[in-house]
């Protein structure tokens, strides 16, 4: 069985990187796929047509993933996601994908850092030292928080006095722990990639 996954970022991006992990974590053995569109422009234009190719090459189905804050958001303008989402079923419908197509949409509202606030533990393990824990604050409601990139900083600099850099830190912070789904399911938008993941079952 194999499950296709399509995101914003580059090839090496945070968001492909974690994405993969988690989803071995909660489909053991599954294979996947991955296509990187490097920007959310791209991912607006591109995606039905890349996600019709993935079910056509045998993925059974696909997750099309984005943050709805952008990278350098346009203060002008606030992101929507319901229009966001619209944008994609067209440029799907446009590439000839009937609605039943097996292909999910899960826009992680804010940015990708959402789930690793929401993993507090995980933070506190990666930024401790033997000689100095650094207890991480609690997200009760994760994907609230407006700014979860500039949150990790804050945890960076104030632990270790280190920049955070996601394409980098990201996937290490997730890994420095143990993955606790009662944490992450703290965001509504991870319980959303999780449940896609699971509703995919081989025909």
């Amino acid at each position: 069985m194999t499950i296709g996954l399509i995101f914003e970022c580059g090839p090496q991006g945070a968001d492909k990187q974690v994405c993969e992990y988690l989803a071995k974590a909660i489909r053991p053995g599954v294979a996947l796929t991955s296509k990187t569109l490097d920007n959310k422009e791209n991912l607006m234009r591109d995606a039905g047509r890349v996600a019709a190719q993935m079910l056509k090459d045998g993925c059974h189905c696909v997750l099309i993933v984005w943050d709805l804050r952008p990278t350098w958001p346009d203060k002008k303008v606030k992101p929507c996601r319901a229009a966001e989402r619209q944008q994609i079923l067209d440029c799907m419908a446009h590439a000839g994908l009937p609605p039943s197509a097996p292909v999910y949409l899960v826009c992680i509202e804010q940015e990708l850092e959402s789930w690793l606030i929401a993993s507090d533990h995980a933070i506190t393990a990666y930024l401790s030292t033997p000689a100095h824990a650094y207890p991480a604050k609690q997200y009760k409601k994760p994907d609230r928080e407006m700014q979860p990139k500039a949150l990790m900083n804050n945890h960076f600099k104030d632990a270790r006095g280190w920049v955070y850099e996601d394409h980098t830190d990201a996937i290490r912070v997730l890994k420095a722990a143990s993955l606790d789904y009662r944490r992450l399911r703290r965001s509504p938008t991870f319980q959303r990639f999780e449940a896609k993941l699971l509703g995919c079952i081989e025909n």
